[in-house]
């Protein structure tokens, strides 16, 4: 299922995703922000990072180069939702900002149009408190950057239609991401929180001193993102079980994880000494390397996603 076009408001650097991820499948793309800055920097970033695609070995050149044809910079929020058949709202995490954007969008679009929420946490009722029509919206949360990583959570609103729901998985599914339907919502979703309670460690491990930021990056990186992005926390650990052993297993682990949680960070906020110092140590460790450190990194996950790929492809005795 390909929509005829696609209108993503907001050109930070998750409508810029967006719009270079439906670029590179050759979709017609709308993009359109109310900044005048923010839409110059996006005429310059979206055509760029839809060719690194192509650099990447992530899109056929021949796609990208029809889907930048098509892209459209609109001046008017009239202009980019037109015709639209998927509005994507991606501006920044304020839910009366985005309340007010999308009763402007509901005016505007056509009866037809599904309409998403690119929210990294924020509860579907409320963002869509002031819609009229809910059994067309929901989330679709990106990871950043949205052109590269697959995953993108689908929240439902207890409103959502079966039929907007499965439209939005297909749309999703055609540009080669894996779509994962909540059950219900919860405050950050479900990569939010694991990924805060992750990083809440690694803060806290860096601000008493038992390791430097880009050692704990390099630790988190090499060690269980790695067993994690081939096979998810609670596999890892099955199959570190063996045969037969996962209960018994499960059980000792929990039990050691248990004494380790009882020492975790404490869920209270940083206060402005612990803020400062954290920032310094980021800086130290990466100021003046952010270009060249995020090609790197975009590099790294292409290739990561290329191995994942062909491991999940089938093989030739199997496919013959």
């Amino acid at each position: 299922m390909i929509p005829r076009k696609v209108a993503v408001i907001g050109a930070g650097d998750i409508g810029v995703g967006w719009a270079a991820l439906c670029a590179s499948a050759g979709w017609p793309v709308a993009i359109f922000d109310l900044k005048p800055g923010t839409m110059e920097r996006a005429s310059i970033e979206v055509e760029r990072r839809t060719r690194a695609l192509v650099a990447l070995d992530r899109a056929p050149e021949s796609i990208v180069e029809r889907g930048l044809t098509e892209l459209v910079h609109a001046q008017f929020l009239s202009e980019a939702v037109s015709d639209a058949d998927w509005i994507i709202e991606a501006i920044h995490e304020d839910v009366a900002a985005k309340q007010k954007l999308l009763v402007g969008i509901e005016q505007q679009a056509g009866d037809d149009a599904l309409i998403s929420s690119s929210s990294s946490g924020l509860p579907p009722t409320e963002i869509f408190g002031r819609m009229r029509r809910l059994d067309r919206c929901l989330v679709t949360h990106p990871l950043n950057p949205p052109e590269l990583i697959p995953l993108v959570e689908v929240v439902p609103t207890e409103r959502t239609s079966a039929a907007s729901m499965n439209r939005a998985v297909e749309y999703l599914r055609s540009l080669g991401r894996f779509p994962i339907v909540l059950k219900k919502s919860i405050p950050g979703y479900v990569v939010g929180r694991v990924s805060a309670a992750v990083w809440r460690e690694c803060i806290d491990l860096v601000l008493r001193g038992v390791i430097s930021v880009d050692e704990l990056d390099r630790a988190v990186s090499l060690g269980p993102a790695i067993g994690w992005a081939a096979a998810g926390p609670h596999l890892t650990y099955h199959l570190a079980a063996g045969e037969g052993g996962i209960r018994s297993f499960t059980q000792h682990l929990l039990a050691s994880f248990e004494s380790w949680w009882q020492q975790l960070a404490h869920w209270a906020q940083l206060d402005p000494d612990q803020q400062r110092a954290l920032i310094q140590s980021i800086e130290r460790a990466y100021k003046g390397k952010v270009e060249f450190l995020r090609e790197a990194r975009d590099r790294r996950l292409s290739a990561i996603l290329r191995a994942l790929e062909q491991a999940r492809a089938p093989s030739e005795s199997e496919s013959g």
